[in-house]
């Protein structure tokens, strides 16, 4: 089955205008708090549809409104809604109760902690961030479970995010908003390392590339990168290291040295940036030859080996622009002290 309808948050002095439902028994929307909007008329356009449904549902009558982006809501259930989304900065009129629940105005971050479904969370970043005009589908296992997620036809990257433990808790959440939240959640760390002439050890350190969405053009592991939902931190391993390096290694290839949790804040391209990942840490001994390596340019700007005490020293001192976790390296360190 497949359905058409507008959704609209209307905004006032840093808040928008929530519909809690909680009035329909079989409601799919049941206990969430969404927008005001509803389902199209024969022969509607978008734009009359928000409208009416705004009207009919809040008494205001909207006079500054943009439409923001296409929304499509795949249910699990054979369902399927494609939703035009609106936000609107000016009204008149007043107010009347709804029949689909409770109408409350609330602070537009403290959204973010109401009962809201996952995908929501995703165009309420787009909107946030003034995207330009959208097409977003969200996926849902027929119940409140994200899935799958695509902007403008791109597959967005879901994490499963972790409680304190390390177990899953259940949830789903798409890569941006983990990050907006602070979401804990699982990546892998792949440290290449070689002996060099001097009877010690080199690391091989991966220049970030200056678009990247936190610590741009900051030295870091040799390779790095998030576990997807569903997926296990062996198989992230191996895929990242082809992708980031261009290098083809197997599971066995690698040593699993420990498990890693890191976690910090700051503000990059002028935006917040929360990371909280609990990291499994990995060391490659097999050779490897830097003019080989194929560099993907969005991730990884250069490549240089170093030796491992000059560069715990840099860290250490600050020397070395980075982003390396120094707990995590004395780890490595520790490792290559059992291989002398």
């Amino acid at each position: 089955m497949t359905g058409l309808s507008t959704l609209c948050y209307i905004e006032q002095n840093g808040k928008y205008l929530m519909l809690h439902r909680t009035v329909k028994k079989n409601d799919v929307n049941k206990d969430k708090w969404i927008g005001v909007g509803g389902h199209f008329e024969p022969d509607e356009s978008p734009e009359e549809c928000v409208l009416r449904e705004v009207k009919e549902e809040t008494g205001y009558t909207l006079t500054s409104y943009r439409y923001r982006g296409l929304v499509t809501f795949v249910s699990g259930g054979g369902v399927t809604e494609y939703m035009s989304l609106f936000t609107a900065d000016g009204f008149e009129g007043e107010p009347i109760p709804c029949d689909e629940g409770e109408l409350e105005w609330v602070d537009i971050d403290k959204v973010w902690n109401l009962n809201i479904w996952e995908g929501d969370k995703i165009f309420f970043r787009l909107l946030e961030e003034e995207q330009a005009f959208f097409s977003l589908k969200l996926v849902y296992d027929g119940g409140d479970r994200l899935v799958q997620a695509a902007l403008n036809g791109k597959s967005m990257e879901l994490f499963d995010i972790l409680n304190p433990d390390g177990t899953k808790s259940g949830i789903i959440r798409e890569r941006g908003v983990a990050h907006r939240e602070g979401s804990l959640h699982a990546t892998v760390h792949m440290w290449i390392v070689r002996k060099n002439d001097r009877g010690r050890y080199d690391v091989l350190l991966q220049k970030r590339s200056a678009c990247k969405d936190s610590n741009p053009g900051c030295y870091d592991i040799s390779s790095a990168g998030h576990v997807e939902a569903g997926d296990i931190p062996i198989h992230a391993a191996v895929r990242e290291m082809q992708e980031e390096l261009g290098l083809a290694v197997t599971e066995e290839d690698l040593e699993e040295i420990g498990v890693h949790y890191g976690a910090f804040e700051a503000e990059f391209h002028g935006r917040m940036f929360r990371d909280a990942e609990l990291s499994t840490v990995y060391v490659y001994t097999k050779p490897v030859r830097t003019e080989a390596l194929i560099l993907q340019k969005s991730e990884v700007e250069e490549v240089i080996w170093m030796d491992y005490d000059e560069c715990h020293r840099r860290v250490s001192d600050g020397t070395l622009p980075n982003c390396i976790y120094e707990d995590e390296f004395r780890m490595v360190g520790e490792y290559l002290k059992k291989l002398q």
